[in-house]
C-alpha cells in the first residue's frame, strides 16, 4: 500500500516551494536540493490547509509562489514583484497581522490513497524524464568523444605523413649534397688538368 503523503514546504531562490510527498527525502529529491534543507531549518512539514489542499490536488508536483508572499501555490508562478521594495507598501505588508491558523483539512482514506498513487505516478514520470535527460547527455558525450577521436586520428595521420615526407626530403638532400661534392671534386680535377694543358700549349 502506498505511503501516506505529507505536505512539505521550503524556500529556494525567488520562490517558496511546496510538495505532497511520502517523506522528507522524497521532497528533497523532487526539489532538486543538494543538501538536507530540513536539517538546516530551511524546510518543514506544514499543515496549512490551503497549502495542503493545493499540494494534495497535485501530489508529487513541485508547486511554487513568489518568495515571501502569501499567495496560492501553483505549478507556474511569476517572479516576486516587490524585490528590495522598502516603500510604504512594504511597510504595510510587514505590519499586517499573521493570518489565523486553521486546522488541517480532513482527508479521507480514499483521497489519501489516490494522492499517494498520483505521487508514485508523478515520481515515475520525473524519473523517466531524468533518465531521458541523462541518456541525451550520454549520447552528446559519446558524439563529442567520437569527434575528438576523429580529429586526433586526422592529426596523427597528418603528422605521420609530414614526418615521412621530411625524412624523404632529408634523404634526397643528402644525396644531392653528396653528388654536389662529387661534382666539385670532379671539376677540380678536370680544371687542374685543363689549366695544365693550357700552360703547356703556351710554352
Amino acid at each position: 500500500m502506498p505511503r501516506k503523503l505529507k505536505t512539505f514546504q521550503t524556500a529556494l531562490g525567488f520562490y517558496d516551494l511546496a510538495i505532497a510527498a511520502p517523506s522528507m527525502k522524497a521532497a528533497l529529491e523532487a526539489w532538486g536540493a543538494g543538501s538536507n534543507l530540513f536539517h538546516q531549518g530551511a524546510a518543514k512539514e506544514t499543515d496549512d490547509p490551503e497549502v495542503v489542499a493545493a499540494t494534495m490536488s497535485k501530489p508529487g508536483v513541485v508547486l511554487k509562489r513568489p518568495a515571501g508572499s502569501s499567495g496560492h501555490f501553483a505549478e507556474h508562478a511569476d517572479l516576486p514583484t516587490d524585490l528590495g521594495d522598502e516603500g510604504e507598501a512594504g511597510r504595510k505588508q510587514s505590519r499586517r497581522a499573521e493570518p489565523k491558523r486553521r486546522p488541517a483539512p480532513k482527508i479521507s482514506e480514499k483521497d489519501a490513497s489516490k494522492a499517494a498513487a498520483d505521487f508514485a505516478r508523478e515520481q515515475k514520470r520525473r524519473d523517466a524524464e531524468r533518465r531521458k535527460e541523462e541518456a541525451a547527455r550520454e549520447k552528446e558525450r559519446t558524439k563529442r568523444e567520437k569527434l575528438v577521436a576523429k580529429a586526433q586520428a586526422a592529426l596523427d595521420e597528418a603528422q605521420r605523413e609530414h614526418e615521412e615526407r621530411a625524412e624523404s626530403l632529408d634523404a634526397e638532400r643528402a644525396d644531392i649534397e653528396k653528388r654536389m661534392e662529387a661534382e666539385d671534386a670532379r671539376w677540380e680535377r678536370e680544371n687542374d688538368k685543363l689549366k695544365a694543358a693550357l700552360r703547356r700549349s703556351r710554352e
